[in-house]
């Protein structure tokens, strides 16, 4: 059933076309591989895109390009607080527009994400512990200097942008009965659940640790919950935002929890399997199908959004 207050909401699937006119070129149209019955330990044929692929290893280059080209920024540029992903995708997309960039991470953020703003030549600012840190760090900021906020997740640009991943994997893989998504504060899941309303099953995944969409849904309203999870650096938001929450309540099908354990096990399937090396937050998704979270009806044609791939190499040993 449709939450009536989603059907007045400032993006529609016009808008998730219109971004991805306008970031074409600028992103790759990344990859999907094909798994049949059996792969994973699941019984059921598997679409995996691998938006691990995209520029700075996840999807978050979708909606920084569609924020940055539908606006007009500020000489101050553009500022974003992130666990990582989205202060990478934030400063590769304004270096490559001109545009000058601050990145707001907390001290928790993986060194391959750190790594990959500083080689942007965006103003690195790390400091606290919680991605709620970095935000209330980033707020200051803009409020001094004028800076343009990019939302990680709570934002209409944003949204529109990444549910260009939908629309792109609907045009390669038509038959799609049913995706699985990882959600952190919820963008990507709020885009694609736009795109793919009444064609496809919409399941969002996230860790037991980190559930801020599920007990949004649950509550009835976004609400604070604590973050404790291998995945956090990603899928860490302590809350999920009103615009994420109207969308998600009224497109997502079902919400499903996993635990860390089932989260690594995911990693290092991946690796094993297709020799792709997923962060925590990137193998969520797969996950519930490795735990058993989903199961999928016979002849269920299934997606995985593979979302992340910016893992510490030397991890993978240890997996």
């Amino acid at each position: 059933m449709t939450d009536p207050a989603a059907t007045r909401l400032s993006v529609t699937a016009a808008d998730i076309e219109a971004a991805a006119l306008r970031i074409a070129g600028r992103v790759r149209r990344t990859p999907v591989v094909e798994s049949g019955a059996g792969s994973f330990g699941v019984d059921a044929s598997l679409s995996m895109k691998l938006e691990l692929v995209q520029h700075t290893g996840s999807f978050k280059a979708r909606g920084a390009f569609n924020t940055l080209l539908s606006s007009k920024v500020p000489q101050a540029g553009a500022a974003a607080a992130s666990g990582g992903n989205h202060g990478a995708a934030v400063a590769y997309a304004a270096g490559v527009l001109g545009h000058p960039a601050d990145i707001f991470v907390p001290e928790t953020s993986a060194p391959a994400k750190i790594a990959r703003i500083r080689a942007s030549g965006a103003r690195l600012h790390v400091g606290g512990m919680r991605y709620a840190d970095a935000a209330e760090a980033c707020a200051r900021h803009r409020e001094e200097t004028g800076a343009m906020d990019i939302h990680a997740y709570d934002a209409p640009g944003t949204i529109a942008g990444q549910g260009t991943v939908a629309l792109e994997w609907l045009e390669q893989v038509p038959d799609l009965d049913t995706v699985l998504i990882a959600v952190g504060g919820g963008g990507l899941i709020s885009g694609c659940a736009l795109w793919l309303a009444g064609k496809v099953r919409v399941v969002a995944v996230e860790p037991e640790g980190s559930r801020a969409l599920n007990a949004a849904l649950e509550a009835g309203r976004p609400v604070d919950v604590p973050v404790d999870s291998l995945a956090a650096d990603s899928l860490g938001a302590r809350r999920c935002g009103d615009l994420v929450h109207k969308i998600c309540s009224g497109h997502v099908d079902e919400s499903l929890l996993v635990t860390d354990e089932a989260i690594r096990e995911a990693q290092t399937r991946l690796w094993a399997e297709l020799q792709v090396a997923a962060e925590p937050g990137g193998a969520t998704a797969l996950a519930a199908l490795i735990s058993g979270a989903y199961r999928p009806a016979p002849g269920e044609r299934v997606g995985v959004l593979v979302c992340g791939g910016n893992v510490e190499l030397g991890s993978i040993a240890a997996w």
